[in-house]
């Protein structure tokens, strides 16, 4: 049995696929169940472990103090504490199945357990990767941040919840922003504002790592178009134009990278960004606009920030990619279609 220190001795357990199975093996939930325990990578942030026993599947994720990059880049561990409020705050208001189920909380150790998604679940981001673009599914996660969105617009409740953006700070602001503004002080005045922006524009809760790769599609769940969104450690009350740019700066990358199959990456886009503004509020007119602007500094910021996309890699592909994305950011248009269908591939 795993010892677990008290808040008060200063120490934690760091998790690993070693130690996991013995560490189930002292919680009360699981009783005396033997576990299988593999690692699921957990992204430079955390680390994140499947544990199988029998039919029973959990995932175990554990914040990280210091990100697994080049660049010295730490965080506030409690941000585990966060996620799991948020998803069991956010639970009822999404479609279902939409989030997985949190099933113990270890505050002491900054980790959790939930459900795991089906077997055979893959993540959105190595279905694109192959051209597989199915609309259903842009449509899906549209649609679940429309939700979000809504229920929490304009609320003072979840904003008194959730008005803490220092996670956020650390792990986009900072190292995606203010760090490449630093490595481009003609465009630092963009960047600075986008933070001001993201600080100051507070409308709803936003999730910040809305994303291709936290979105589980499996099993009997592709065939259903069901959609599973996962990782809100850096969740906050702040900017929904952040988010809608995110997972849109992770399709127009994934146009330079293939450019074969951008036409599928650009509808999928087109989709994603018709459904959530067919669902925002009757006053959200600022939010394509707004959208556009986080988008070009996203853009440049994956390449030359602090987690540059890994799958960019030819320096005359990143030069295409900075250079589109200095004039988006420069002279940003107000529609979404018009960035997609003007970049250089």
């Amino acid at each position: 049995m795993v010892d677990r220190p008290s808040n008060n001795s200063g120490l934690w357990m760091e998790l690993s696929a070693e130690n996991a199975a013995a560490y189930l093996q002292g919680r009360p939930e699981f009783g005396s169940r033997r576990w299988q325990v593999t690692s699921l990578g957990g992204g430079v942030s955390n680390t994140v472990l499947l544990a199988e026993s029998g039919e029973v599947r959990i995932v175990l994720k554990q914040s990280l103090p210091k990100l697994r990059v080049q660049e010295d880049w730490y965080a506030d561990r409690s941000r585990v504490r966060h996620e799991c409020e948020a998803m069991r705050a956010l639970a009822p208001h999404l479609p279902g199945g939409a989030l997985p189920r949190i099933l113990f909380e270890d505050v002491e150790n900054y980790l959790f357990a939930m459900e795991a998604a089906p077997r055979g679940a893959r993540t959105w981001k190595s279905l694109l990767l192959e051209g597989k673009a199915d609309e259903a599914i842009a449509e899906k996660i549209a649609l679940a941040l429309a939700a979000m969105f809504r229920v929490t617009w304009r609320s003072p409740e979840w904003e008194s919840k959730f008005s803490d953006q220092g996670v956020f700070d650390q792990l986009r602001l900072d190292p995606y922003y203010r760090f490449t503004a630093t490595k481009f002080p003609d465009l630092a005045e963009y960047f600075h504002s986008r933070v001001h922006d993201a600080q100051t524009r507070r409308y709803s809760l936003v999730h910040g790592d809305w994303s291709p790769k936290n979105f589980l599609v499996g099993g009997d769940l592709v065939g259903k178009k069901a959609v599973m969104a996962i990782d809100f450690e850096v969740v906050h009350y702040g900017d929904p134009a952040f988010d809608a740019a995110f997972l849109l700066n992770h399709l127009l990358l994934k146009c330079f990278h293939q450019p074969h199959w951008a036409d599928r990456y650009r509808r999928l886009a087109a989709r994603f960004s018709e459904v959530l503004m067919e669902h925002l509020p009757d006053d959200a007119g600022w939010f394509e606009p707004a959208t556009c602007r986080h988008l070009g500094c996203l853009l440049l910021a994956r390449i030359d920030g602090k987690s540059p996309a890994e799958y960019i890699v030819g320096d005359r592909v990143k030069q295409k990619v900075r250079e589109y994305a200095s004039r988006v950011i420069t002279q940003p248009p107000h529609s979404i279609k018009v960035i997609f269908e003007d970049a250089p591939l």
